[in-house]
């Protein structure tokens, strides 16, 4: 043969670090071990015990999601695949996209409505702010949008727009759809998607969920899903098409061969969450998350989000002057073997409160990692007063067993 086999191919053993990482950046998240076992079974992606794993996953995504009538899919991509099914699926080209812009990603759901050739406006929020419902109201009004698209928790810029039902109220007055991006904050914190009036609501596996990456959820609205039914003009994604989709999730019938093992982790995932219940787990990431901060505040670093606009599922930390934020990551990395994030663009790195993350054992060793390391490149902070400080929040909280 003309090429020959490469030679000096190392084996995963040599690669990867003989101790793993604690993942606690802004994602992938650590999984559980009933999620790590379905994922390495393999199935016929067709049949009955498909077809029953498929209207369990259903069932259990319009708990997580909040909706009785919701039109549930599986999307074989991440959380941006879903993304691009949602847009794909309910923009038409030509028509006129309202987009609220926090950060990268509320930013990529724009990109992406303008690849549909959509004419889009984007309402660039202020850095660290919250979307304003008024704001938001007065520009639905003024341009006339048929879709928002809107991101619950901004992961770059660690915002929350938390006002989403007055945002989606005000859509609803001027007949526009809104898609939300709730990848890190669906099952964090409370997202009702009937009660709100969400038309399309998308996650990905590997965040809020504590599954995998590569396999994703979407929920459409009743409204929406009539609106997809209703279009004649033919798409331009196949694998996003939602009526080839439904082929497969409602008819059991092929669409394309599915991610068999991602299916059945993200049963798994779901399954994990409907057994904790929404509200206890909304209570566990929040204290694990306001337990975190409080720790890193009481060493001497400053967050970067107010209160009133902070991100819980994804914490920011600015970088103070003479501190190297790749170097920082590096030596958490390599000495302590705890995985945060860098940045988007502002000087800050950003630690995780996601499904996994948010356990005292996680919290205890990446604060002391994340002090530790700032120490070792001379910040000098006061590791044990930011020690002591997540420990007693957690005590407030009572929490300390259950985390």
């Amino acid at each position: 043969m003309r090429i020959k086999s490469p030679q000096g191919i190392l084996s995963l053993d040599s690669i990867l670090p003989e101790e793993p990482l604690l993942m606690m950046g802004a994602g992938p998240v650590p999984i559980p071990a009933r999620v790590a076992a379905a994922n390495g079974i393999v199935i016929n992606h067709l049949g009955d015990t498909m077809a029953q794993i498929i209207e369990q996953v259903k069932l259990m995504s319009r708990y997580v999601f909040q909706t009785e009538t919701g039109h549930i899919l599986g999307v074989a991509g991440p959380g941006s695949a879903a993304m691009e099914m949602a847009v794909a699926n309910l923009v038409i080209p030509g028509s006129k996209v309202l987009s609220v812009c926090n950060g990268f990603f509320s930013n990529r759901l724009a990109e992406m409505a303008e690849r549909v050739e959509a004419n889009v406006v984007r309402l660039m929020v202020e850095e660290g702010q919250s979307a304003d419902p008024a704001v938001v109201a007065e520009y639905i009004a003024q341009h006339k949008p048929q879709v928002l698209t809107i991101v619950q928790g901004e992961t770059s810029s660690t915002v929350c727009n938390n006002e989403l039902a007055a945002i989606a109220a005000a859509a609803k007055a001027h007949n526009c759809l809104v898609i939300v991006d709730a990848v890190c904050t669906l099952s964090t914190m409370k997202f009702d998607m009937d009660e709100w009036g969400i038309d399309a609501v998308i996650t990905g596996g590997q965040k809020g969920l504590s599954c995998i990456p590569g396999v994703s959820l979407i929920g459409f609205s009743s409204k929406a899903w009539e609106h997809i039914q209703s279009r004649s003009d033919q798409l331009r994604h196949w694998c996003l098409d939602a009526k080839l989709a439904d082929q497969f999730w409602y008819k059991k019938s092929y669409h394309y061969t599915a991610p068999v093992s991602g299916i059945l982790a993200i049963h798994e995932a779901l399954r994990l969450v409907c057994t904790e219940t929404l509200n206890v787990r909304f209570e566990r990431h929040l204290c694990s998350s306001q337990a975190l901060q409080a720790g890193i505040e009481a060493m001497g670093l400053t967050l970067h989000v107010k209160p009133e606009a902070r991100l819980n599922s994804v914490v920011g930390i600015k970088v103070p002057d003479g501190i190297d934020g790749k170097q920082l990551l590096s030596t958490m990395s390599k000495r302590y073997k705890v995985e945060i994030s860098g940045s988007f663009g502002a000087n800050i790195v950003r630690i995780g409160q996601m499904g996994e993350q948010c356990r005292t054992h996680n919290l205890f060793r990446t604060l002391h990692a994340f002090g530790a390391s700032f120490n070792l490149l001379g910040q000098n902070l006061d590791l044990p007063a930011g020690m002591a400080a997540l420990e007693s929040t957690l005590d407030k909280y009572k929490l300390v067993d259950q985390l």
